[in-house]
């Protein structure tokens, strides 16, 4: 096990400026990042996976950063076999709120007690804090703009109604 390999998972549905954010200070803490599009079975994704792959792939491409990204999807099993399988030490993940917290405090516990996995807290820019992928998804929906949440390959994605990969 590397700590110098980090995971950050996400269902990146579709992938927010916060997403970014926290990819790029992980990037600056770790010698190589997997960016993995999970499976949430609580949740019905607006995104096939391929797209939210791809959306991932051009938005990290777009900011140019120093670390080895991977971006891969992981669905079957716990998380902390794929952690364990790519050799990382560490779980990274945004901390928007009180409820992020909340909600994930108890994984974090969890994943140290099956498998010896860390996670690493990362509080993004004060400007992304309130957005959310779903959020996104509802402004979308409804017509509004989302450039100010979103990666520019999202938001032209999102612009021309998914038909921009």
């Amino acid at each position: 096990m590397n700590s110098r390999i980090a995971v950050v998972p996400g269902s990146f549905d579709p992938p927010t400026l916060g997403h970014l954010d926290v990819i790029q200070r992980a990037a600056k803490l770790y010698d190589q990042l997997h960016v993995v599009v999970v499976h949430n079975p609580g949740k019905e994704a607006m995104l096939p996976l391929a797209q939210r792959l791809a959306l991932l792939e051009q938005s990290i491409d777009e900011c140019d950063l120093d670390t080895e990204v991977v971006v891969a999807s992981w669905s079957v099993g716990l998380l902390v076999d794929y952690v364990r399988d790519v050799g990382a030490g560490v779980l990274v993940k945004g901390i928007r709120s009180q409820a992020d917290v909340v909600y994930e405090i108890p994984m974090a516990v969890v994943n140290r007690d099956l498998a010896g996995i860390e996670t690493v807290f990362l509080l993004p820019n004060p400007a992304h804090t309130m957005v959310s992928s779903s959020l996104v998804r509802q402004v979308s929906a409804l017509g509004g703009d989302v450039s100010p949440y979103v990666p520019p390959a999202v938001a032209r994605f999102l612009d021309t109604g998914g038909h921009d990969l």
